[in-house]
């Protein structure tokens, strides 16, 4: 009865954290009536959309940011903000995640068969960012032919790139990964955004913008909404007609260049001070849904292994299928099926609640599988003398079978704990804020390239070293009492 007890108990709290994690809940057509409308962005993109911390509290800023927060107002809605990778944008928008998306999209014909556009609210022209040594050698685009060259994974600028004649395209989804890979000269070029080069040129003394231009048939860029979504594509064009006419959008983009400048800071120490904010909270997420995936990971893959090793054939099937087809497909698939796919048949979860039942599904298979080999080391004389007292199979297995089989597998399961800790950080890709979403955060507000990475895995580090201390002891603690 305690055990049952402390289940709902962990049930309870898992429940209230997760709710409590996710401010907003899926968009619909319902959240406007609620007063909420909840924008979708790729907040790595100064001046249209960063992360800065004001006051000691970090915030999304930018001009679409601000463009966003005078539809919200014309709505008489408040602006809910999701941070997420560029290229999940349109698909967190047709699954219902958000009401609009606004990240310097462009409104292309392969786009608009999929969603609907507002009229353009901003245009700007293309550039290309290189390290700052080669300065003189692409004065036009041919000088680019056959280089390589990155650009922003799922935009035009990739198709620009590819455009260029036998170059060598790397397309990523973060343009703070984009500018490392070019610092590392691991690529040539960057193709992207005149106003976001010119703010890396400004921020890293090791970068330049090219005097090569490239060209674009795209008029600009407008803000993405659901198919049919008309009423509200009518409202958005009213509240741009009346920012153009007033001229507010020219003076959100001056004063968003001068907010989108980068901190001071000179070496690791520092980049960690100015943003211990920022880490320390990632800790806190990635430690939170570690221990949340292994409770509920553990009670799954025991439940899976006496399924796999039932009698009742239709049981076992069901517990084989589920370990081969979860450990066969990639965690990044299961998760975007999970937070993604699902709505689309009524099923919805919170950002945090999806990446805890991505991992706790995943782990299971690999738990059930371990317990399996546990088990089966026991030597079967111990089950059938359980037996031969009268014991039946559930509770052999119960008090006899099962306790030796954790302390044989112990050192598997806090190594499966350590993995768990590391393939966390896959969860920043839907926007939960563990370690590695707030080292993107910081490096592309402080536009810094490896300090940020080699914080975040320190801390990883420090993270699994104390696991593996802490499983340590209780192994040896086990054997003591052996």
């Amino acid at each position: 009865m305690k055990k049952i007890q402390a289940l709902l108990v962990c049930l309870f709290v898992f429940t209230w954290i997760t709710g409590y994690s996710t401010p907003a809940l899926a968009a619909s057509d319902n959240q406007t009536k609620s007063k909420k409308l909840v924008l979708g962005t790729s907040a790595d993109y100064p001046p249209y959309e960063f992360h800065k911390k004001i006051n000691g509290k970090d915030q999304i800023l930018g001009f679409d940011i601000e463009i966003a927060k005078e539809i919200a107002k014309d709505m008489g809605a408040e602006l809910v903000i999701e941070d997420m990778k560029f290229d999940s944008l349109l698909l967190a928008l047709n699954a219902g995640k958000v009401d609009m998306v606004m990240s310097a999209m462009n409104p292309t014909e392969e786009r608009r068969k999929n969603v609907d556009f507002s009229n353009i609210y901003y245009q700007s022209d293309q550039a290309v960012l290189i390290r700052a040594e080669d300065k003189d050698k692409y004065t036009t685009m041919d000088d680019l032919k056959g280089k390589h060259i990155g650009a922003q994974k799922s935009s035009i600028y990739e198709d620009m790139a590819r455009a260029v004649p036998n170059a060598t395209v790397d397309a990523l989804a973060k343009i703070s990964d984009l500018v490392l890979s070019l610092e590392s000269k691991r690529i040539d070029a960057i193709v992207l955004e005149l106003p976001v080069a010119e703010s890396y040129e400004k921020n890293r003394s090791t970068l330049a913008v090219a005097e090569a231009k490239p060209e674009s048939s795209e008029d600009g860029y407008a803000i993405a909404f659901r198919k049919g979504s008309t009423d509200m594509v009518n409202q958005v064009n009213t509240t741009i007609d009346r920012l153009e006419k007033a001229d507010m959008i020219n003076k959100y983009v001056a004063d968003a260049s001068k907010l989108a400048e980068a901190p001071s800071g000179t070496n690791i120490f520092t980049y960690f001070n100015q943003n211990k904010q920022y880490f320390l909270s990632g800790v806190g997420w990635t430690l939170l849904l570690s221990l949340v995936t292994v409770v509920f990971g553990l009670i799954l893959g025991i439940i899976l292994v006496l399924m796999r090793l039932s009698k009742v054939k239709p049981l076992k099937w069901i517990a084989v299928a589920y370990i081969e087809f979860l450990r066969g497909t990639p965690l990044m698939v299961q998760l975007f099926i999970i937070y993604f796919g699902l709505p689309s048949i009524g099923i919805e979860f919170p950002k945090f609640l999806a990446g805890a039942i991505a991992l706790s599904l995943n782990s299971a298979a690999y738990l059930a599988e371990i317990f399996r080999a546990g088990i089966q080391s026991i030597d079967k004389g111990q089950l059938e003398a359980a037996r031969s007292l009268g014991m039946g199979h559930s509770m052999a297995m119960r008090f006899i079978i099962l306790p030796q089989a954790l302390k044989q597998v112990l050192p598997a399961i806090g190594n499966e704990f350590v993995v768990i800790i590391k393939e966390s950080s896959i969860v920043s890709l839907i926007g939960i804020t563990d370690i590695m979403y707030q080292e993107e955060v910081v490096r592309g507000s402080t536009y810094a390239g490896l300090p940020p990475l080699l914080i975040a895995a320190v801390l990883y580090f420090i993270l699994t070293f104390v696991c593996t201390k802490l499983l340590g002891i209780a192994e040896r603690r086990l054997k003591t009492s052996d």
